[in-house]
């Protein structure tokens, strides 16, 4: 590492020549790999920006310049540039830094994201404020083409374009048909169409037609006409920005002439870069989605651990629905863009003409969904919990008020673990059970699960399982159980002044629990409608009542619990766990339980102190 080594922020890369640059983006390329191969985290996206990384920090004077990457998961090469090189053996660990931009991290970092399409929005914000404190810099929005498809993204663009704020838009597209037509001349183009001269003329010509409107109209529409037939920048051209490109993100003369020509100009400007997801990685640019999100791997190889281990709760729902496709031909998958994610790539590869993948488009899956209901198709929706939030009004106004029948597959419910606070699902029960018309169910365990799915696919109305992310006990599963009767928890041991109502997978360390402390155990199944039976009985016959979830304490399954206690003026003592009123940090799933007080030691210590 002759070079990277020398960088600790980005002042440091402006002392490079051009060569020494891209020996540098080699060096910072192998250690990404072999950095990531230790610890786990997004690769793919992070080796296809590197170039444009290093180009934007070296044309850019940040962090008076202000770089927001959208999503967040490829900004590893950006953290290394700024000083974090040394702590890259922490990433995404407990107290270690995060995997996504993050403000209280580094100065560096502008804007916090983990959620897609919100760059552009950010960027625009701080590109105002510049304006307001009369600030000379500027503010640059790096967003993927996928993050393209979401509404806020054009939300964002056209306001943007309404404004004569120095704004930087930049597309990363590594996926785009419209990547193809990088080569040469459209390097040469764009390195044209962002120069001064081109600049100066598009303006003259402007002041000078603007006087003859008739001659304005004309000029335009020529001008549209001929960027149109080699540039496909029509799109952006409307919203309002001067479109550039593409370019190949992989050249970083072409990336830093380009920036340096850019930043000349005044208003808001769009820069579409091609990249390869993995660049310079074999094993991962021949299988980019397999080194998204990457556990521990071999560098030399690309190789991840391929022991069997148990099922995860995701591969549950991935054998459901392709059992339930089987017998019911009215069921149809949608999911905004997490294919993979949610376990449906076997279910779109036999049922293609039932598979909906929308895109990173949330609020449009769920409407979508509740188009499809409306027509006697049955929709399943699989979502992760933390992007359910994006729909929430969709999942009101379209959904539930109509009380249109629909399941929803909530994956990634509760802790998550490396992801941290930003895809956490510790929130879903709170902001679910109180919508009307909706059944929320919560797994213990696969066999659990799979029974669930089975059950509110087969409700009509709208019903909600939550499960966890990674895998169960090792359950097996009997397909031929009946349906769950709805709002039914089950009493799994009988004990002495504590009631314990376990809400999904905790369940195993709740009994634990129950066992050491000689106190009842209920599997409460089914957060709303809540089993009020079972509680007024365990209510009644203890003098202590525990609930245990992995959801947010704040309106949670025991605030359900209490409603019910205050409601029918029940004389019993209460103790809910769950996640505190905080965000949940980064690091294992156990650890993070046992942050939260979730562990078996520390749930038996909060209860025996309660019964003093």
């Amino acid at each position: 590492m002759d070079y990277l080594e020398k960088i600790n922020t980005p002042s440091d890369i402006k002392k490079l020549s051009r060569s020494e640059l891209k020996l540098l983006a080699k060096e910072l390329r192998s250690f990404i790999i072999d950095s990531v191969s230790k610890t786990g985290g997004h690769l793919s996206s992070n080796l296809g920006v590197i170039e444009l990384t290093i180009a934007l920090h070296y044309v850019y004077n940040c962090p008076n310049d202000q770089i927001v990457w959208d999503v967040g998961h490829q900004t590893y090469a950006h953290k290394i540039l700024t000083g974090r090189r040394g702590v890259m053996h922490t990433l995404r660990q407990k107290d270690g830094i995060s995997g996504f931009p993050r403000r209280s991290e580094s100065k560096f970092d502008s804007f916090g994201t983990g959620h897609s399409s919100t760059s552009i929005s950010a960027a625009l914000g701080i590109s105002e404020a510049f304006k307001i404190n009369k600030s000379k810099y500027r503010s640059i929005a790096i967003i993927g083409d996928g993050a393209m498809t979401a509404g806020m993204a054009f939300e964002g663009l056209n306001n943007a374009g309404n404004t004569e704020n120095d704004i930087l838009v930049i597309l990363n597209d590594n996926d785009m048909s419209i990547s193809n037509n990088v080569g040469a001349l459209n390097n040469y183009l764009a390195k044209l169409l962002s120069g001064k001269l081109y600049g100066g003329i598009k303006r003259s010509g402007k002041a000078v037609f603007s006087k003859v409107p008739p001659m304005l109209e004309l000029a335009r529409k020529t001008e549209e006409h001929v960027k149109g037939m080699v540039i496909p920048g029509t799109l952006f051209e409307e919203f309002g920005f001067n479109y550039i490109g593409p370019i190949d993100g992989h050249d970083l003369d072409t990336l830093i002439d380009t920036l340096t020509n850019i930043k000349s100009l005044n208003g808001p400007q769009f820069l579409h870069v091609a990249t390869k997801k993995g660049y310079g990685y074999k094993p991962a640019e021949s299988n980019p989605n397999k080194f998204h999100g990457v556990s521990k791997f071999n560098p030399q190889n690309g190789k991840t651990d391929t022991k069997k281990g148990l099922k995860t709760f995701t591969d549950i729902f991935s054998e459901w629905i392709i059992d339930a496709a089987k017998k019911d031909p009215k069921l149809c998958a949608i999911t905004p863009a997490m294919s993979d994610g949610s376990g449906l790539n076997e279910f779109s590869k036999k049922y293609p003409k039932r598979f909906f993948d929308v895109g990173i488009a949330e609020q449009h899956a769920l409407t979508f969904a509740a188009g499809l209901a409306c027509q006697n198709l049955k929709p399943v929706v699989a979502i992760y919990s933390t992007f359910l939030q994006r729909a929430y009004d969709q999942l009101i106004h379209d959904i539930a008020l109509q009380n249109i029948s629909m399941l929803f597959a909530v994956d990634r419910a509760g802790i998550v673990g490396a992801d941290g606070a930003t895809h956490s699902g510790n929130f879903d029960i709170s902001y679910l059970r109180c919508i009307p018309n909706i059944i929320i169910m919560v797994p213990s365990d696969e066999n659990e699960c799979y029974q669930m799915l089975k059950t509110g696919f087969s409700y009509n109305g709208i019903c909600v399982v939550r499960f966890p992310r990674g895998h169960g006990n090792g359950t097996q599963i009997d397909k031929k159980l009946n349906l769950l009767t709805v709002g039914k928890s089950k009493k799994l041991i009988s004990g002495k002044k504590v009631a314990i109502l376990a809400f999904g997978p905790l369940l195993n360390t709740a009994r634990e629990v129950a066992e050491d402390l000689d106190a009842t155990l209920v599997d409460m199944k089914f957060v709303k409608p809540i089993d009020e039976r079972m509680i007024k009985n365990c209510a009644n016959n203890h003098d202590l009542i525990v609930t245990i979830e992995d959801n947010s304490i704040l309106g949670g399954a025991g605030s359900a619990v209490l409603e019910i206690i205050s409601k029918n003026s029940l004389k019993c003592k209460t103790l809910c766990l769950g996640i505190p009123d905080d965000f949940v940090e980064h690091g294992t799933q156990a650890e993070i339980y046992k942050i939260c007080g979730l562990d078996k030691n520390s749930i038996v210590k909060k209860i025996v102190k309660q019964l003093q």
